[in-house]
């Protein structure tokens, strides 16, 4: 008598568990955070405090910020407009979108990580401060980074 093979003998039985599905890819890391810092911020984005914050905003916000502060030269910069508002990933070409972002997972955030990416932004708040021009219009109930001037949408 041929002897079963053990695909066929596995294939035949009744399955006591569901499939084992791949977990979900992390997102990148946050560039500077530790790893539990890291890890918060991850669980903050996963919790969604704000329509802006998706898995990923806050490196991507985060990276988008520095680039604009880290622009060769020093001259006066002009956050750029977000051509489509609406939409998060299109609202992020607006480096105060960015900032936006990272300031709605702040209280969401442990203390230890709350106060580790603090220290992250204090010294690119000082660079945006410095770089960028006060908007004497602004309304006075906006965030900070809201009331320099920027380039308008068609400039």
């Amino acid at each position: 008598m041929p002897r079963n093979r053990p695909g066929a003998l596995r294939a035949a039985a009744p399955r006591a568990t569901a499939p084992r599905r791949r977990p979900e890819a992390p997102p990148p890391h946050v560039p500077g955070l530790s790893a539990t810092a890291d890890r918060d911020v991850h669980r903050a984005e996963r919790q969604r405090p704000d329509r802006w914050v998706e898995p990923g905003a806050a490196g991507e916000a985060l990276c988008r910020y520095r680039a604009f502060l880290h622009a060769p030269g020093g001259r006066w910069r002009y956050p750029r407009e977000a051509e489509f508002s609406c939409c998060p990933g299109c609202a992020r070409d607006d480096v105060r979108h960015c900032r936006d972002v990272l300031a709605a997972l702040l209280p969401h955030l442990p203390p230890r990580s709350r106060a580790e990416l603090v220290r992250l932004l204090r010294p690119l708040d000082a660079e945006f401060r410095r770089r960028t021009l006060p908007d004497p219009f602004a309304p006075p109930d906006a965030p900070w980074w809201w009331r320099r001037l920027g380039d308008p949408p068609w400039g």
